[in-house]
């Protein structure tokens, strides 16, 4: 006998501990409308939820605040959101061993708040603001800081996941030492959510430093925006952060960078950044759009290595107009662009990107775009991140489609 909505929700509710609900008009993923909401407040609910999903076969995506749910493809098919905004504890703070365990749902301004009292940090930017842990873990979104302390996967030290099957997997550990199992805590940072629900996870901190300034310079153009990053890369004062700004196409780029230590290392530091940063240079607050996205219909993700910038944002320039903004000491910049010519703008930039040994992923989109252009573009290894994707979800119910290649 076939089972019903309605079973299946009495079903959905028992495991949650009563917290599931039919679908409303918001909860969508992509432009696919969900047919059922869970909200579990517990690893062992979660786990409980995702086997009513395998028992009836239902397709999971995860939510935590919403924030980036437009990012990566549309799935395939959708039945259950799994909202994680009741997992929302910090479980452990180490204080001593700068290690903290924290439940997907927490918010990062949450944690940071958390955390501040201690004088302690996850140095992981809130690129997107009311980005929760699932969510900065899912996306693999890092920003300014990654230059000093590397990208959220860097400072994972271990996650819990539930298994599309609803087999509870935990994964390395809470000690910076211990290893065991920390391949599969890395794997699953940037992974959209398609190898397992993330409950909670370990984190690697840092303490806040004392004092913090910023310089920062308007250039002419990319050329000059280059030339300057490559000289504070390669300065003494060592920066934490270096980020820049062209709101207008073919327009000046704001190049800012950030110092952080003692009060007397950062001031003697600074001025060692102004004399870096040339003529022009000047100490300033924080830029507004330090850390931050920029506008437009569309929002492209380009990377490059580091000696490729000059090259990268000259392919920019020549393949369309489009505001620039991003992490450029780390190789990864962001591009908002309207609507119209975005999918000639990133066919073109994906031809030249050769030349910069970089990637154009396009983050989000209208579905106009994403039916003209793959969001992803050409991705080395597919073969083997299937491979993986059949071990940890052979039925293809998590997030199925999201990922790159249609995983």
């Amino acid at each position: 006998m076939a089972v019903t909505g309605e079973a299946v929700l009495a079903a959905l509710a028992a495991a949650a501990g009563g917290q599931a609900r039919a679908a409303g008009d918001g909860d969508a993923v992509g432009g696919v409308p969900a047919r059922f909401v869970a909200a579990p407040g517990s690893t062992e609910e979660a786990a409980a939820v995702l086997r009513v999903a395998a028992e009836d076969d239902l397709a999971v995506v995860a939510r935590g605040a919403g924030t980036k749910l437009d990012w990566g493809a549309p799935p395939r098919r959708l039945d259950l959101i799994v909202d994680t905004r009741r997992l929302d504890r910090v479980v452990e703070h180490a204080a001593g061993d700068l290690v903290a365990v924290v439940q997907a749902g927490v918010t990062l301004a949450a944690l940071a708040h958390r955390l501040a009292g201690a004088g302690q940090r996850l140095a992981v930017d809130e690129v997107v603001p009311g980005t929760t842990v699932g969510g900065a873990i899912a996306t693999g979104l890092s920003g300014p800081r990654r230059l000093q302390v590397g990208a959220v996967r860097d400072l994972v030290l271990g996650a819990t996941l539930v298994r599309a099957d609803g087999v509870v997997a935990r994964s390395g550990g809470k000690v910076v030492k211990n290893v065991a199992g920390y391949d599969v805590a890395k794997l699953v940072c940037g992974a959209y959510g398609t190898l397992g629900l993330v409950t909670e996870a370990a984190f690697r901190l840092h303490p806040v430093a004392p004092a913090a300034a910023y310089a920062g310079v308007r250039v002419p153009d990319s050329a000059a925006a280059h030339a300057t990053v490559q000289r504070l890369l390669h300065a003494q004062f060592v920066p934490a952060a270096i980020e820049l700004d062209r709101p207008e196409p073919g327009g000046p780029v704001d190049v800012a960078v950030l110092i952080e230590g003692t009060e007397a290392g950062v001031a003697a530091r600074t001025g060692q950044a102004l004399d870096t940063l040339g003529p022009g240079a000047a100490q300033v607050e924080q830029p507004p759009w330090w850390g931050r996205l920029p506008a437009g219909e569309v929002l492209v993700k380009a990377t490059t290595e580091l000696a490729g910038l000059g090259r990268l944002l000259d392919g920019i320039e020549k393949s369309g107009p489009a505001g620039v903004r991003g992490s450029v000491a780390v190789g990864v910049v962001h591009l908002g662009l309207g609507a119209d010519g975005a999918a000639a703008f990133v066919r073109a930039l994906r031809d030249a990107a050769a030349g910069w040994s970089g990637s154009v992923v396009v983050l989000a989109a209208p579905t106009a775009v994403r039916d003209a252009v793959d969001g992803w573009g050409p991705v080395a290894g597919l073969s083997l991140m299937r491979r993986i994707k059949d071990q940890f979800d052979p039925e293809s119910r998590l997030a199925p489609g999201r990922f790159v290649g249609g995983i």
